[in-house]
Parts: C-alpha cells; structure tokens; sequence
C-alpha cells in the first residue's frame, strides 16, 4: 500500500486526498487551519459555484492563466465528472445564469460537508494545524534524479512515497493561503513564477471616482487599453469605489491588466466605460434631445434624471464642461454629441491594482512547464505532485478555478497512488 500526504485541505487537497484514498493509497492529509475547506466557505459569497457546465475547450477559454496545460486533467475529471462525484455524495446540484453549478440548497458548507464526510468514509488521516512541511528527498546514485522520501514536520518525520502540494496562491491569506507551497517546490529546485494578483479591484487616478463610491452599474460595456491596443474587453455589471473600480466586469479585465503591469508596472492603461451600449451613437443623440425638451424649461443639470442615476449627473455635468445651470432648450448641437461622446466612452486612468490579499485568484505560481500534464508530478523530483492554485494557473470567476482544482487534485491523487 502506497503512503500519500496531501499538503492543503483545499478544494484540490481534499479531492486529492480523497482520489489516492479511492485508489487504494494510505493518505494522510495535513492542513495548516484548525480546519479544512476555509475558502470553499466563502466562495460563490458562501453558495460556493463549484463547477461550470460548459465544454473543454470554452473552461480552458476561460482560463487564461495556462488553461490548455490541464487539457488533460479536464479529459480524465471532466464537468460531469465533477456534477456526477458530487451527486454520488449525495449533493443535488443546479445550474443557472452563466451555466454556474451551486448546490441546490445555496450553501458553501454542504460542499465541505460532503467532502469532509467522504475523507472520514475512506479513513484518510487528518492532521490540523500542520503548518511546517520539509520535503525530504533522496538521490538516485545512478540516474542522479530526487525522489520524494517522505516530509520533515513538528511531529518529525513522516514517510511517504509521494507527496501532493495544494497549498493554494496567495489570495485571501486569512484562509490560510500564504505561499507555503511556493517556497516548499523552491527547495526542491523549482520554478515560481513571481505571484500576483489575477482578478482584483484596480485603482484609478481621478479624484472624481471617489464620488462615485459605492454606485453599481448594469449592462456597461467596458474596455481596457493600453495606450492605442485593447487588452480585454467584457459587458456586465461594474461598481465604483473610494478606490477605483470594481465589479464583475471589471474583476475580467483586471486578468489582462494585472499581466501588462508585471510585464510593464509603468505601462498607461485606460479603462474605457460605454454607459448606453444598447444605443448607438445617433440613437443616444435622439435620447438626449428628447430629454432636453421635455425638461426644456429646467437647467441642465436638472434634465438628465431619466437618463444617468442621481449620483453620476454632477459628475458628468462637470466633465461635459456643460454651463450647469444653462436652460435645457439653449443646449448646442456641440455640447449635445460631447456629452454623447462622454456617456459612451468615460474614461479612467489606472495606477495599480489593490494587493494579492484582495484578490479572488492568484496568478503564478510553480512554472507549469516543470509538471507533466498527464500526471501533475514534478517532472524535476520523482513522487512530488501538484494540484490546484499552487501552480501557475488561473482562471475567471464562474466555477472554472473550482474546476481546475477538483480536476488536477483528481489526476494527482490517482498519480500518487500509483493507479496513471
């Protein structure tokens, strides 16, 4: 019987855990916390969107970050696999807008629930408050490779034929996620590529934002620049802060953004946010006119309360550079295609993104091409695996990171015990 000590009781830890148990391996899984699963508890904000029931080549899509390296694992645990585990655990599931998977009862700890429960079921060891790991390797003397032996903890040492890292990134660190397995895989030899945020809040340089704080927009179309190119661009909801900008969409195009200033951290970038993308330029222009003569006796800044929320008309009016007590009816041709130009393209300037701590995922991570996609195992030390976060790996919201962990925790925890 092969020994298996999964590091991290993560979504990708504890189906790791869980796969090498199945598969006949004596598994031990160590977690720092008092207990296991503390970001699955908080994600979906607590209903936990475990999976997306979309195709493989439409979750690597939405997986920017290396997606096509787990092509593999996405072929062996695929999304059904994963709505069919969790059925068999006794979980119903739905599905709803954005093809997103929830458990029917809309509770995060009925997911952990079930796994927690399914951990105990094939007796897997669990160790609490377990936060020192020290791989021990030894050398081949013929081939010079490294071969895990086993791990260095407070308890001493504890032996094992393969060790699985799922420690996760860097993001909500209060769960526990603090980079432990980075610097686990640098002491075997490994690559990291640096951490850093993937989807997060950017800040932005207007004072007039801060304003704004706390006003929600539906159905905006927005596009990041930087100077002339595009780098994303997405339509949603989007939300203004004492900060920047925020929100769904926002939170897409912060991947782009967030890899440009690794790359260039003095790049200028634009965000670029149409108001009315359902009317098109001459459409909005009539809009605009209509309003101003049903309000052609109030002042300007009086006459756009059926077109803008209360909050972002001074705003505006003060951009526009529109007199704001001049009389609806005396407003230009000019003035008019300039607040028309305004409302389809306001812009803000970014400066940076707000920390790793606050970002839902992390990018980076142990280089991938250092991982055998078919196995997870370090292709530089014989019996050291990897799932989840930890690698350098990162997708969108809408279940796809959740996917990617239960995915490769499967195909490692298989691997370890020997069954790939």
């Amino acid at each position: 019987m092969k020994k298996v000590i999964v590091i991290g009781g993560g979504a990708a830890g504890m189906m790791a855990a869980i796969t090498a148990s199945e598969y006949g391996a004596e598994t031990t899984l160590r977690e720092k916390n008092a207990m296991l699963g503390k970001k699955i508890s908080i994600t979906g904000k607590g209903r936990c969107n475990l999976t997306n029931q979309c195709s493989i080549p439409e979750l690597i899509k939405n997986i920017p970050g290396n997606g096509s390296f787990l092509y593999g694992a996405f072929h062996r645990f695929s999304v059904d696999d994963t709505m069919s585990f969790f059925h068999s655990l006794g979980l119903p599931l739905k599905v709803e807008q954005g093809r997103r998977v929830f458990p029917t009862s809309d509770k995060a700890y009925d997911v952990l629930d079930v796994l927690k429960k399914r951990l105990r079921q094939l007796d897997v060891k669990l160790e609490y408050n377990a936060p020192d790991n020290q791989l021990v390797l030894q050398q081949d003397l013929q081939s010079g490779s490294s071969y895990v032996v086993g791990l260095k903890t407070e308890k001493g040492f504890l032996p094992a034929d393969a060790v699985i890292i799922a420690t996760g990134g860097m993001s909500y660190p209060a769960t526990g996620s603090t980079g432990d397995g980075y610097r686990i895989a640098e002491l075997a030899g490994h690559l990291v590529v640096p951490p850093r945020p993937s989807l997060v809040p950017l800040e932005t340089k207007e004072a007039w934002v801060e304003e704004l704080s706390g006003l929600s927009l539906r159905n905006v179309a927005v596009r990041a620049y930087v100077k002339e190119k595009v780098l994303d661009k997405g339509f949603g909801e989007m939300l203004f802060t004492h900060f920047g900008v925020s929100g769904p969409v926002i939170l897409r195009l912060s991947h782009a953004v967030c890899n440009t200033f690794f790359e260039a951290p003095k790049a200028e970038i634009t965000i670029h946010i149409n108001l009315k993308p359902a009317l098109s330029k001459e459409q909005l222009q009539s809009r605009i006119q209509r309003d101003l003569d049903r309000y052609s006796r109030k002042y300007f800044a009086n006459s756009l309360d059926d077109l803008l929320p209360q909050s972002l008309i001074p705003v505006i009016v003060r951009l526009s550079g529109i007199d704001p007590e001049k009389p609806a009816n005396q407003i230009t041709k000019e003035e008019r295609n300039c607040l028309t130009e305004l409302l389809q393209d306001l812009t803000v300037h970014v400066k940076g993104t707000r920390p790793i701590d606050e970002a839902i995922v992390t990018a980076g991570g142990v280089s991938v091409r250092e991982i055998n996609p078919k196995t997870m195992e370090s292709k530089l030390v014989s019996g050291l695996y990897f799932a989840g976060e930890v690698m350098d790996v990162d997708g969108f919201t809408g279940g796809y990171n959740l996917q990617a962990a239960f995915s490769s925790g499967r195909v490692a925890g298989m691997a370890a015990a020997g069954k790939l």
